[in-house]
């Protein structure tokens, strides 16, 4: 928090500076951008979604001066169980590393890549991006970032390199779904299309892809690995590195009994997840009851564990906070009932493209979106309707529609200031946002740049069913 705080001095304003910006924008907008509205029905799966050509201009509704005001404070009530999730993650993460577990572990690690270093990117990356791509439980990074951070940092590299290999192959999983219900169902469901369809095809954009994004991470740690004062962080460098002098010690029993039952605990949260559909309400739940829980064991005594995970939530309320703060975004546009209207407007654009490169539109707008709508599922129910009639208009499938939805959405999960598990899960890692965008940029270029030719490419072939 110290270095955000510190960051007022730096060339990019601070990440409150720039959502308050973007919010002032968006209610400035509601006095020139014409309200609007779709007419909604409820689909077969019980979700709400827009009627394609029922669009049509209502009178206006201009943001009121008290309704900027409270557009930061309606924000984090609308976040709530998000932002309360993240501090509760905070928390456990703090009691967890209080009992030692997390250094032992990481001790056992490094020693067994001391001299292969580099190797743990691909054992990683490759067991995060299966995970993603069939659960579509891209918020785990929110866990997995502070759970492998101190072994990124005993290992030599930086915390960049751990932010990288966690969220690179999250995305990467959550983006080309093979099987995750939240966004790929959801859109293939509206689109009329078989759950699941033409997984084959997916899995080798996905092995494409992932490969990219590990020899990126690759190719960075190698460097910072050569040259330390080439990380992106290095200002920060000395303060990592040392926290990565640990003393070497033998588990003791409580500490072994305390690791298993975490393991045991973390597998039923992971079940739940999965079968429940749980979401931040019950995690924040969980993570209270197992610091509670794992602390005893491991022999913490009850106010040590609590002042342990206040510590915890202190130190990211920077990252829980910018959740709030990024849906007043969203509240000023929905105030002024302008939202509508701009989906009417990325979806004329989409029209208006070249038969040839429609589906590259697509792509665009989806990416787009994704900064006023950052959820998988609550975009695909907003725009798919839309996607699914321009695709029948032109010579695009209904197939190529959902994939440029998928990437256009996913991708640019790590980057808007707007995606709340993204922004939380840099808070866990003390990585600034700034910092972050000046080491994925490349990236996601050459990310992107390859979707527009996959979704040319499946424009020739008819890439489908429908």
């Amino acid at each position: 928090m110290e270095q955000s705080e510190n960051n007022s001095t730096g060339k990019i304003p601070h990440i409150y500076v720039i959502l308050f910006l973007l919010i002032l924008i968006g209610a400035i907008s509601t006095y020139f951008i014409p309200a609007g509205q779709f007419e909604r029905f409820t689909n077969d799966g019980g979700a709400e979604v827009i009627e394609p050509g029922t669009y049509e201009q209502i009178a206006s509704n201009p943001v009121t001066a008290m309704e900027f005001v409270k557009a930061i404070p309606l924000g984090v009530i609308d976040s709530i169980e998000i932002i309360f999730g993240v501090l509760a993650t905070g928390g456990l993460f703090a009691v967890i590393q209080r009992t030692g577990i997390i250094d032992l572990g990481v001790t056992k690690l490094a020693r067994t890549f001391s001299n292969r270093g580099l190797w743990i990117i691909p054992t990683l990356m490759i067991p995060f991006a299966l995970f993603t791509t069939f659960t579509g439980q891209v918020e785990l990074a929110i866990v997995y970032l502070p759970a492998i951070l101190p072994l990124i940092l005993k290992l030599g590299y930086d915390k960049i390199t751990a932010g990288g290999i966690v969220l690179i192959a999250t995305i990467a999983g959550f983006a080309i779904a093979l099987t995750v219900p939240a966004n790929l169902g959801t859109a293939q469901m509206i689109a009329e299309l078989p759950f699941y369809s033409v997984i084959g095809y997916r899995i080798i954009i996905l092995i494409i892809m992932l490969t990219i994004g590990m020899i990126y991470v690759w190719r960075y740690a190698k460097k910072i690995q050569n040259n330390p004062k080439s990380s992106v962080v290095y200002d920060e460098w000395q303060e990592d590195t040392q926290t990565t002098e640990m003393e070497i010690k033998k588990a003791s029993k409580r500490q072994i009994i305390a690791s298993i039952v975490l393991g045991l605990l973390f597998l039923g949260l992971i079940v739940g997840l999965l079968k429940f559909g749980w979401y931040f309400k019950e995690l924040a739940g969980l993570y209270i009851m197992i610091s509670i829980i794992v602390g005893l064991i491991a022999g913490i005594k009850p106010s040590a564990i609590a002042t342990s995970f206040n510590k915890g939530c202190q130190q990211i309320m920077l990252g829980a906070l910018v959740v709030g703060f990024a849906r007043g975004v969203s509240v000023v546009l929905e105030q002024g009932q302008v939202m509508d209207t701009i989906i009417y407007v990325f979806g004329e654009f989409a029209k208006l493209m070249p038969d040839s490169i429609t589906a590259i539109g697509m792509l665009i707008v989806q990416g787009l979106l994704n900064f006023l709508v950052p959820s998988g599922s609550g975009q695909a129910m907003v725009t798919m309707p839309i996607m699914t009639g321009l695709a029948d208009l032109t010579n695009v499938t209904r197939q190529t529609s959902v994939l440029a939805f998928l990437m256009g959405d996913g991708f640019s999960n790590i980057f808007y200031p707007t995606s709340g598990y993204f922004m939380a899960t840099l808070a866990m890692g003390g990585i600034k946002w700034e910092k972050w965008i000046k080491f994925i940029w490349p990236l996601l270029l050459i990310w992107y740049a390859l979707c527009c030719v996959l979704l040319f490419i499946d424009q020739l072939i008819n890439y489908g069913p429908m």
